[in-house]
């Protein structure tokens, strides 16, 4: 009999509901007798002992469902060994239910701060395995992560949508796409959606090259120009200021986010009439596309394989186009960023895109 723990942690995204679902079939496919509890609403279910157990009919209908069936919650790891209000100690309670329930394994699906945490937790003995998802693809140790494919379909339909009334009205359009610290949502949406400037954290811009090139559009005949800029663009100025500063800058009253800021100094600098999307939470929501049922799936059949083979502390992650194990100590606090010099910032670079730098 095995005794399987799953929780989702973090943000929501699509393919959480298919990658558990990958997982258990997987289990009870092998004819393995297993026993489901799901915890409730992340690590919090796990502290708290909050948790249901599951059935097979819990995981039917579910490979198309957005969200996740166990709810999900941020508990930062930055806190996560400090006792809670009560005094209660967090880590030690996580172990203590694990124990309780007698789980042979705990499965965490979640992306840098959950992994985090997942790490801790098999340092202090616990098995455990984990599947990499976030929208943003910034999770070391695998070239994808589930979520990522759904929300550039949004973002990109997004950016589609805007064309038309750009075009129409011959406006200057900014679409704000999610990544506060990376810039690999915002790039595969721009190049999708034809964006003709995209702006992203790895590479910091400057407004004059931004004006710069919608000047050189107006000029050439394009009346419109479409911007997609990522949450945690910064500008070259901005950039050269410590963490302590660009802190101080954060809490001073100002635009509701970067994408505002922009579209103010564009309007300041060429008087033309710029205007803001924001796709916000619709990048996260609805079913994920079918790539990501497809490699939610590969992703939680092999963890399940994993589990099968008593092998724990790895991530089931995606190299070389080849489903791969990684060790959660090379996983926890890293994130992949987009290389400056990447080959993909260079093609788009070489038909005409422009990233203000």
């Amino acid at each position: 009999m095995k005794r399987i723990g799953l929780l989702t942690s973090g943000g929501d995204c699509q393919a959480l509901n298919a990658a558990m679902r990958g997982v258990v079939k997987t289990i009870a496919h092998s004819g393995q007798p297993v026993e489901i509890y799901g915890f409730l609403d992340g690590y919090r279910g796990l502290i708290y002992g909050n948790f249901r157990m599951l059935t097979g009919s819990d995981f039917s209908g579910i490979l198309t469902k957005g969200g996740t069936i166990l709810g999900s919650s941020r508990t930062p790891f930055k806190t996560i060994t400090e006792p809670d209000e009560n005094g209660l100690d967090k880590v030690e309670a996580m172990k203590q239910n694990y124990y309780k329930l007698k789980l042979d394994c705990l499965v965490v699906l979640g992306g840098n701060g959950s992994h985090k945490t997942a790490n801790l937790l098999s340092k202090e003995g616990l098995n455990i395995v984990t599947l990499p998802k976030t929208i943003d693809n910034d999770l070391w140790g695998t070239d994808m992560t589930f979520g990522f494919q759904s929300a550039v379909d949004i973002a990109t339909q997004a950016i589609d949508c805007i064309h038309t009334t750009a075009a129409s009205h011959g406006r200057v359009f900014i679409v704000e796409v999610m990544g506060h610290k990376v810039g690999w949502l915002t790039l595969n949406a721009g190049m999708a959606g034809g964006a003709d400037i995209i702006l992203i954290p790895e590479i910091p811009y400057d407004i004059d090259k931004v004006v710069d090139k919608i000047e050189e559009r107006e000029k050439s005949g394009s009346k419109f120009t479409i911007i997609a800029v990522a949450e945690g663009a910064v500008s070259k100025e901005v950039a050269k200021l410590s963490k302590k500063d660009r802190k101080k800058l954060a809490e001073k009253p100002g635009y509701p986010s970067v994408s505002y800021e922009i579209a103010a100094q564009i309007q300041e600098k060429t008087g033309r009439e710029v205007r803001v999307t924001v796709p916000g939470h619709t990048q996260r929501g609805g079913s994920p596309c079918p790539y990501d049922r497809v490699f939610a799936t590969r992703l939680g059949a092999e963890a399940g394989e994993l589990i099968l083979n008593n092998e724990y502390g790895f991530m089931v992650g995606y190299r070389n186009r080849e489903i791969v194990k990684v060790p959660l100590d090379k996983v926890a606090g890293k994130l992949k960023y987009l290389d400056p010099d990447a080959t993909i910032i260079k093609e788009a670079k070489l038909t005409g895109i422009c990233f203000g730098d």
